[in-house]
């Protein structure tokens, strides 16, 4: 995980653990749900965890923060310490730091060293990369650098890696890594996690549009703290953020209704937020009317079965020779691949449809959608951690 010491990742690799040791059930978790058993999903026994992060609080501590501030329960910290600790161990520096001279083909062959190590000590069939850092701006034009998560995107492929971006930053939706991306043989998916708000407009849009009712103006407010709200505060990170809330209006109306998401960093909140919307609309004989909603949740409660389900759909997939990306995985992003539907209903259809196409032997000797050139670049050289024969497990 790119941003392994976050609190998405420490609710994850916590979650993980507990639900393995049968100390909680794995509720949130669609992957465990009836459609998706006997799919050849990995075993979350089977998951190990590493990563890259900038921060040094290791992961136990991190998770003692979490449970202070109710977003753990009490006394798991405890019960899942060796876990998590087992975890922080594989977690490597992160980049580019402050004042760090290396160029990205230096950071990029850093990572994917990384990478490779990890698959190789562990004996693990593969990797898959999972973005759940910060949000960050959006590049500018003609930046001559990369992005830190396109750094990590073009690793992964490197690394012949499945890549899921949770964020909504750019990872592999950066121009100079579109070829080695199409090239690259492997799966992926994004972009920027469905937890909250986004949630619901996904299913109250085509309510509006499905009822024949105008939708005038539909206008929200976030209120979050934590790391995701003090990145947040950044204007240009904002507007990515928000890029992916007016998309799903725009495609479930059929148009972008008047108003915009205002996003406020409220320290104070910790990993809680809470979300408003006004929605304001037009009945029948053009009665006006209004509809508001309020959303409060735990951020890394509500990512972290998702990035579980994820790495196991992203894995199973690259397994089954699947490559591109996966527009049946929209279900789980704001802003999806090209292709998707936008109504929740219709993306669950679509991702039930793909737990079908998952079950079953492996295909051998061709993918179901091969590349239309060789390697690229930023593909696995021979001998890279997809061509590994028996291992240990998963791993994120």
């Amino acid at each position: 995980m790119i941003g392994a010491r976050g609190s998405v990742a420490t609710t994850a690799v916590a979650g993980c653990a507990a639900i393995t040791a049968g100390l909680h059930a794995p509720t949130g978790m669609v992957t465990e749900t009836p459609p998706f058993m006997d799919r050849g999903l990995p075993t979350l026994s089977s998951l190990v965890f590493g990563g890259h992060d900038t921060t040094s609080c290791p992961l136990p501590k991190r998770a003692e923060e979490l449970a202070a501030g109710g977003v753990l329960p009490h006394g798991l910290p405890s019960a899942v310490h060796a876990e998590l600790a087992a975890a922080d161990a594989e977690i490597r520096p992160g980049g580019p730091q402050p004042g760090d001279a290396r160029s990205d083909e230096e950071l990029i062959e850093a990572f994917t060293a990384d990478l490779l190590d990890f698959v190789r000590r562990r004996g693990l069939a593969r990797a898959v990369v999972v973005n759940v850092a910060s949000t960050e701006p959006r590049p500018a034009d003609g930046a001559e650098r990369l992005p830190a998560s396109s750094l990590y995107a073009a690793a992964a492929l490197r690394a012949g890696c499945p890549y899921v971006n949770f964020t909504p930053s750019t990872g592999l939706h950066h121009p100079h890594l579109t070829e080695a991306a199409r090239t690259s043989g492997l799966p992926y998916a994004g972009r920027d996690g469905k937890t909250g708000q986004t949630l619901l407009r996904s299913v109250l849009g085509p309510m509006f549009a499905q009822r024949a009712l105008a939708v005038r103006a539909w206008s929200g407010t976030n209120l979050l703290g934590g790391g995701d709200g003090a990145a947040l505060a950044d204007p240009a990170a904002a507007a990515a953020k928000n890029a992916g809330k007016e998309r799903v209006l725009a495609d479930t109306l059929g148009s972008a209704p008047e108003g915009e998401v205002h996003i406020d960093d409220v320290p104070s909140l910790g990993d809680w937020k809470t979300a408003w919307d006004h929605i304001a609309f037009d009945g029948f004989l053009g009665t006006r009317m209004v509809l508001q909603t309020t959303w409060q949740g735990c951020d890394s409660a509500l990512a972290a079965p998702l990035i579980l389900d994820l790495a196991r759909l992203t894995s199973r997939a690259h397994e089954r020779g699947l490559s591109g990306p996966l527009p049946a995985l929209a279900f789980y992003f704001k802003d999806p691949d090209a292709g998707a539907p936008a109504a929740l209903g219709e993306q669950y259809a679509a991702l039930l449809d793909f737990a079908e196409r998952l079950g079953g032997a492996a295909p051998t000797g061709r993918s179901d959608r091969a590349p239309e050139s060789g390697p690229s670049e930023g593909a696995p050289s021979e001998g890279g951690p997809s061509e590994g024969g028996p291992s240990e497990g998963e791993s994120i």
